[in-house]
């Protein structure tokens, strides 16, 4: 007598009727379960451990420091023998860096991966998109080295009329970085767009719409959540880069000022060039470093949290 084979979670009946669901969890799907929940509690935990070496310091900063004097003032002056703890400077030249990255990143990384998602042929793509993500490895301190070397003189010699100052300039500083992230940008955007199903865009052609139209007012549109999660990493990744701001802007130049052609000491380079000083743990200018890095942590997790929203505004779903 043969038996009848049911698929899992339909109803059976009958004593020849055999199941192909599991009688349990087999031995192996524990195990990879069990692995998944360490990751995730190992995630859980690096991240506290962070907020918490971050927290305890910026405490014993903030006890000695008014923290609207941290906020609002504008002279950054800590090794001097007043010191002075008015943020804002710094803060200032990490927002000139993201500007001029993004000023950058932005319409080129944007414009390539439009590119490779509706113009270029599959063998331009297969070629081109490897070599973007491997220059995404590129170690930044090569960058760095390069814009101080080769892009600054440069664009010096393009830029006669500006006045320029020192050998260090926060944007070039800012536009090496835009550099830096182009392939991020790119790269992510580029996966956004070729996620679009094809029949929006067999749709907008039948209705006679030429491939541009399409990739603007289509392709674009609805891979907009994926675009704005390629703005927001590399923001992200401008706000903490520390290298190459190091070598191409400077960190001695702690000043409140919006002239690119000057060096300004950011928040990442401050904690950079202080943390691998001559001072003592403990002191006022140490713990300095734990509070800027908390303002940091700050404004990117708000960046972040806005962008979440944003992304979850403009999503948009197929069936």
């Amino acid at each position: 007598m043969s038996s009848r084979v049911i698929s899992p979670g339909a109803p059976s009946s009958g004593p020849n009727v055999r199941s192909l669901e599991a009688p349990g969890p087999r031995v192996g799907e524990r195990i990879i379960k069990v692995l998944l929940w360490l990751a995730a509690l190992v995630s859980v935990v690096v991240t506290t451990g962070i907020v918490i070496s971050l927290l305890l310091p910026s405490l014993n900063f903030f006890q000695q420091v008014s923290i609207v004097e941290f906020l609002t003032g504008t002279i950054w002056a800590p090794a001097f023998a007043e010191p002075a703890f008015g943020v804002i400077p710094i803060v200032v030249g990490t927002l000139m860096v993201v500007f001029f990255a993004m000023l950058v990143a932005i319409p080129v990384g944007l414009a390539s991966a439009i590119y490779l998602s509706e113009y270029a042929p599959v063998g331009v793509r297969k070629t081109i998109k490897p070599i973007l993500e491997v220059l995404e490895g590129i170690p930044t301190v090569a960058i760095g080295l390069f814009a101080f070397s080769v892009l600054t003189p440069l664009i010096r010699d393009l830029t006669p009329f500006l006045p320029w100052t020192g050998p260090f300039s926060i944007g070039v500083a800012g536009i090496t970085v835009g550099l830096l992230i182009i392939p991020l940008v790119s790269s992510v955007s580029d996966d956004a767009m070729r996620s679009v199903p094809m029949s929006l865009r067999e749709g907008a052609y039948a209705m006679g719409a030429t491939r541009f139209e399409v990739a603007l007012r289509v392709v674009l549109p609805a891979a907009v959540s994926g675009v704005i999660a390629a703005f927001v990493l590399g923001i992200s990744r401008a706000i903490g880069e520390t290298m190459v701001v190091l070598l191409v802007a400077g960190a001695g130049n702690p000043v409140l000022s919006f002239d690119p052609t000057k060096g300004i000491q950011t928040m990442t380079a401050y904690i950079g060039s202080t943390a691998t000083g001559d001072i003592s743990q403990g002191t006022i200018t140490y713990d300095s470093i734990f509070a800027v890095g908390a303002l940091l942590f700050v404004m990117t997790l708000v960046m972040n949290i806005l962008a979440i929203r944003l992304v979850r505004r403009f999503r948009e779903v197929y069936d």
